[in-house]
């Protein structure tokens, strides 16, 4: 796949998930993404107490699942949009993923946790994988899925002004800055895997194979 400029996402009349996107959501976030963050945090904690409460009469399946679905999920959706925040912001909710693992395994505070996100096989707070997922699918004329409408790195180049967090501007120095092999995926599924994998490799050091 040849390399991505910001003009293949400008020219010609934008698409309807691009334009509400850009019209609809972006003005909020610039506004409120730091407070709902902080908001946000608040909530995975609640959960994660309640989770805590009752962790002596479930299954380590069934904790999982809990968390997965109260935290994990959560932490995930849409967090696109979280593009181009203060690293204090994101080290909030990486402190919630933090706490959500060192709850699953039974690890204390003073434990590093790295060595057990890694054996959970779960990768750091990632905010740049939403954005390249979307921009394979609009170089390959994919549509977005619906939660998109409504809604991670490790590796991200840093953002200056508020402008840098543009999906014009974001995705072409993200798709850039991939691996060729890819950015070469022949389909969506073989995409998911190789970026997963690359990113892994980036949040724990490992070679990229």
């Amino acid at each position: 796949m040849y390399k991505l400029d910001s003009r293949h996402l400008q020219e010609g009349t934008p698409t309807p998930f691009f334009t509400i996107l850009c019209r609809s959501t972006c003005s909020r976030v610039r506004i409120t993404a730091e407070q709902t963050v902080v908001r946000t945090q608040a909530t995975f904690y609640f959960h994660l107490r309640r989770i805590a409460q009752i962790k002596h009469c479930l299954s380590p399946p069934a904790a999982e699942s809990l968390i997965h679905a109260f935290i994990s999920s959560r932490l995930d959706y849409c967090n696109s949009l979280l593009t181009g925040i203060t690293s204090h912001s994101l080290h909030r909710l990486q402190l919630v993923q933090n706490s959500a693992a060192r709850l699953l395994t039974h690890t204390r505070s003073r434990e590093h946790i790295t060595p057990i996100l890694h054996s959970l096989n779960w990768l750091p707070i990632n905010i740049i994988f939403k954005t390249l997922l979307l921009t394979f699918k609009a170089l390959h004329h994919l549509p977005p899925p619906p939660t998109c409408l409504t809604s991670s790195s490790p590796t991200a180049p840093p953002i200056k002004t508020f402008g840098d967090r543009a999906f014009s501007h974001t995705a072409p120095r993200l798709w850039n800055s991939l691996p060729q092999p890819v950015r070469d995926s022949p389909s969506l599924l073989t995409f998911k895997s190789r970026l997963k994998t690359f990113l892994f490799s980036q949040a724990y050091n490992l070679p990229y194979p």
